[in-house]
């Protein structure tokens, strides 16, 4: 993947400064020291210390959250991979900014939260081990580029240390952003109405229904990427194929439990996954994705 061409964006918060990982023996864990003392409370006052630790070690967390979102630095940031979201981000804005301007609407862009651990979002607390995750309620994008090593080396979405893999982090990003357009036609909201009256399991296959639409919509923005800057080079496109695969609701389950639950499905099954990413890089065009018409998912 090239993005020697693509537009830097600089709406990005850099919320990655001081080491504040909200975690415990992290930048925002307890000291040794503490730990003794609250150690040495516990048995004076015949309460578990466990419980004592556990509840400062939450403190300390949500601290060393609200200290990231304090110390967040807005722009482009000055390392290789805070230039390489920022050239996605930005390249995403470009193509967004054209298609709703085709149909007569304005897009607005999000803005894309880099963190370390932990922050804070307007839908609550971000956790990196959450993954990344749109927030409708403040159209931003919440990424801890920790996922992109994960990716490679726990759910093998791309064959790691391979220049390939950059075009599988950036499906990962665009299919967030992709979040944000379905946020702006008002599918979100439309589609948490109808949750609202649905069991679990329908509510899931609802919710299948949305993030297939949001790997067509990332399909779209490569499609579009691609004739404008011709940046995909060989080997990309097998690359996101095989990270769309690695996230399937199916591969997931067989590796955690060892047996698959489909009324548990949230994101869809790797062919899923797969199929609709390259039905929008296949058309590039947003008639190509609907997710929820369709009988055939």
């Amino acid at each position: 993947m090239r993005i020697d061409d693509l537009p830097e964006s600089e709406r990005i918060e850099d919320r990655r400064g001081g080491g504040l990982r909200g975690l415990p023996g992290g930048g925002g864990g307890l000291g040794i020291g503490t730990i003794v003392v609250l150690g040495l409370i516990g048995w004076a006052l015949g309460i578990d210390p466990r419980v004592l630790i556990q509840g400062a070690e939450t403190i300390s967390g949500n601290d060393s959250a609200q200290q990231q979102t304090s110390a967040a630095q807005s722009g482009t940031p000055s390392d290789e991979m805070g230039h390489f979201v920022s050239a996605v981000l930005g390249s995403t804005e470009v193509q967004w900014t054209a298609i709703f301007s085709q149909a007569g609407k304005q897009y607005e862009r999000p803005t894309l939260v880099m963190f370390s651990g932990a922050t804070t979002s307007g839908c609550g607390s971000a956790q990196s081990s959450m993954g990344p995750f749109y927030c409708p309620l403040d159209h931003k994008v919440y990424l801890d580029t920790s996922f992109f090593q994960d990716l490679e080396r726990r759910f093998k979405g791309c064959d790691a240390g391979s220049k390939s893999c950059q075009f599988s982090q950036a499906y990962v990003i665009a299919h967030e952003i992709g979040h944000h357009v379905q946020n702006q036609l008002g599918v979100l909201s439309g589609v948490q109405d109808q949750q609202r009256g649905m069991d679990k399991a329908a509510s899931n296959a609802l919710q299948v229904r949305v993030e297939l639409q949001a790997d067509c919509l990332a399909g779209i923005w490569a499609n579009r990427a691609e004739e404008k800057w011709k940046f995909i080079e060989p080997g990309d496109v097998e690359a996101a194929m095989q990270t769309a695969s690695a996230i399937g609701d199916d591969r997931l389950q067989r590796q955690s439990q060892g047996y698959v639950v489909p009324d548990a499905f949230t994101h869809g099954t790797s062919e899923q996954r797969t199929r609709w990413f390259m039905a929008g890089l296949k058309s590039g065009e947003v008639g190509s994705c609907d997710t929820f018409r369709t009988s055939r998912l």
